[in-house]
């Protein structure tokens, strides 16, 4: 009988860091696991090869130019299942600061005098240009769940990203309030995923995994009413990741 080939994987970035591939690098033992039951063919961060015959593509960073627009989907074309990587590619990550202010101050803050030299359009997540099938949340990714999406997705399975607040996974982790010791906290309606990653390592949640479907606002509310906050110091803190972020608090909470 003929043996049946592995699917061919490949990494692809656009705009971002690289900093989720590296973590995916970071599998460990896992990543050796993974390289029995997939062909990797494409991986800056641990091989040179690049071939374009794939079958799964992993997309890390935002999309923010017209040539990334034809790019993405053009792999989109090849690629039988795309995943979106990280915050980048799933809410258009911290790129997404620029999309607060027009396109030509943003240019003109990075760029200065050469800003007229640059073609740049909004910050836009993976899923705004082409279908996903998976997306894999945070900045950086959380290993655990990348290995509960890669499960998924090799078993032909959906992977359901949970739709309650990272609040929950804090509590379940017996994890002191960061309102508690005087940190604002976006963990009240950011959406889980990341077992209360960053509060577990004693920092607060920034909200790389954006809200919730249907954030607590009353609740949220309270909080910041109970410890002296005010709306606009909060959103100061947490439009680090991405511009989704400002625009829906605004209209949640407001």
């Amino acid at each position: 009988m003929k043996k049946q080939s592995k699917p061919k994987l490949a990494f692809f970035d656009f705009t971002d860091c690289e900093g989720c591939q590296l973590q995916f690098a970071n599998l460990g033992s896992a990543l050796l696991e993974l390289v029995e039951l997939v062909d990797i063919v494409n991986f800056r961060e641990i091989m040179s090869e690049a071939a374009e015959d794939y079958d799964i593509a992993f997309i890390e960073g935002s999309i923010t130019t017209d040539n990334d627009v034809l790019r993405i989907k053009k792999i989109r074309e090849k690629a039988k299942v795309l995943v979106a990587l990280g915050s980048c590619a799933a809410i258009a990550g911290i790129n997404g600061i620029k999309n607060r202010s027009s396109l030509d101050a943003a240019k003109k803050i990075v760029y200065g005098d050469k800003a007229g030299l640059i073609s740049s359009i909004k910050a836009m997540p993976v899923h705004e240009v082409v279908r996903v099938d998976y997306t894999i949340n945070g900045c950086p990714v959380y290993l655990p769940e990348v290995i509960s999406v890669v499960k998924c997705l090799l078993m032909g399975k959906p992977y359901s990203v949970p739709n309650y607040p990272v609040c929950a996974e804090c509590k379940m982790n017996e994890n002191v309030c960061r309102y508690e010791k005087d940190q604002e906290c976006m963990g009240t309606v950011t959406r889980a995923g990341c077992n209360s990653w960053c509060i577990n390592n004693g920092n607060r949640c920034y909200g790389c995994r954006g809200l919730v479907d249907n954030p607590g606002a009353d609740a949220q509310k309270d909080i910041l009413i109970k410890y002296g906050l005010k709306l606009e110091d909060v959103l100061k803190h947490f439009t680090l990741y991405n511009d989704s972020m400002g625009e829906k608090y605004d209209q949640e909470f407001k």
